[in-house]
């Protein structure tokens, strides 16, 4: 591959993993510079994270490259190149490439606040050994933990390794672990993949997600964390907002300007909540109980007596309890769950109001539509439109 002497477009390569839901963000933040620019013809190897170098890059002789180096020989033949380029991830700090990535310590530090939020006391972070970016998401969550008087507990597990021990094995050791913790706990997992592994380990060791434990992510890879049981809380990063940034150096570059610069950070976005912790911590046996019952069973059509019948406390109790916790009753909170899924449904389906309404928990779809305008001040066309529109 050679650049075309022909034209003043300039010739990149983009050597960007297009396996996760990351590094799609980081091109999608490349392209939207390319389409405000119109500078660029861009060569992307498709590639997964972990791959070699692909052959034709040593006697390539193009304008830049963009790169998710992640293997010494892809960084000794990206020097050799002497053209400019930008690295987005620093798994070889001293490679002395400019560098744009997420702000780590501020994704601990948002997800800290977010737990803390709801009311959690114990704190535990499950990362990834010898990687740098999970390291620095664990001393921005214990960082502003440290600052509210918390602290927290932390398990590291191996990633891109391959003498990583089987699933089961990695599970085993996450459930050994998960039973040390106190309860209710709040965990910051590394990201979303890890996420995923301590759910199932949850669900192994039959902890009660969120009400026992409540899991966040990192990266809100949507696919990824709604097939998570329950669906997945997540950091949302920036990525589009780094490949973009990203774009901008190496643009800066190409032009012979000299970067000040060698490192920047662009902060998350904020938290997409989701199942995994939508929740009040709570240390009360009965109510923990309660509420996994309606989460699990509101859709079905349950009643107060139902939930009753299964915690085995009073109604007066139950209400005055839940009613402490939450600020609402525990009708309330089995329609708050039936929104939930209606919203979700609405959002995500094609599904009409009529074939949702049984789905939630409603006998009749005319009461479906009463209690979700009065919830959402929204009908449910008027919000799935909304939904449709991002």
């Amino acid at each position: 591959m050679h650049k075309c002497s022909s034209s003043s477009r300039r010739q990149v390569v983009l050597l960007i993993e297009t396996s996760s839901a990351y590094g799609r963000g980081l091109l999608a933040g490349i392209v939207r510079f390319m389409r405000m620019h119109d500078e660029w013809s861009v060569f992307l190897e498709q590639r997964d994270l972990t791959a070699e170098p692909p052959a034709w890059l040593e006697s390539w002789q193009g304008d830049g490259i963009v790169s998710r180096v992640t293997t010494p020989r892809l960084l000794e033949i990206v020097r050799r190149t002497q053209v400019p380029t930008v690295e987005l991830t620093d798994r070889y700090a001293d490679s002395g490439l400019p560098l744009v990535r997420t702000d780590d310590l501020q994704v601990g530090r948002i997800a800290a606040d977010h737990l803390l939020e709801r009311g959690f006391r114990n704190f535990a972070f499950c990362g990834y050994r010898n990687e740098a970016w999970s390291d620095r998401r664990l001393i921005g969550f214990r960082g502003r933990l440290r600052e509210k008087n918390f602290d927290c507990t932390a398990h590291h597990v191996a990633w891109l390794d391959s003498s990583t021990r089987t699933w089961d094995e990695e599970q085993n050791d996450l459930a050994a672990w998960l039973r040390t913790l106190g309860r209710p706990c709040g965990i910051l997992a590394c990201n979303d993949a890890c996420g995923q592994s301590i759910l199932s380990a949850c669900i192994r060791e039959r902890i009660a997600v969120p009400e026992h434990i409540a899991v966040l992510g990192v990266d809100n890879d949507d696919l990824l964390c709604s097939v998570c049981d329950p669906a997945l809380s997540s950091v949302v990063v920036n990525a589009e907002g780094v490949g973009f940034r990203a774009a901008e150096v190496l643009s800066a570059l190409m032009a012979g300007q000299k970067m000040e610069q060698v490192e920047t950070t662009i902060p998350p976005l904020g938290i997409a909540v989701r199942q995994s912790t939508d929740v009040v911590a709570i240390d009360d046996p009965a109510i923990v109980t309660a509420l996994q019952y309606i989460r699990q069973n509101a859709s079905r059509g349950i009643t107060v007596q139902d939930v009753v019948r299964h915690t085995g406390i009073s109604r007066s109790s139950l209400e005055r309890k839940i009613r402490k916790h939450l600020g609402r009753t525990p009708q309330e909170e089995i329609r708050n769950v039936q929104i939930k899924r209606v919203k979700e449904l609405l959002a995500t389906t094609e599904l009409s109001a009529e074939r949702i309404a049984p789905l939630c928990g409603f006998e009749h779809p005319e009461y479906m539509y009463v209690v979700f305008k009065r919830h959402e001040n929204l009908t449910p066309g008027e919000f799935r439109i909304q939904a449709k529109r991002g």
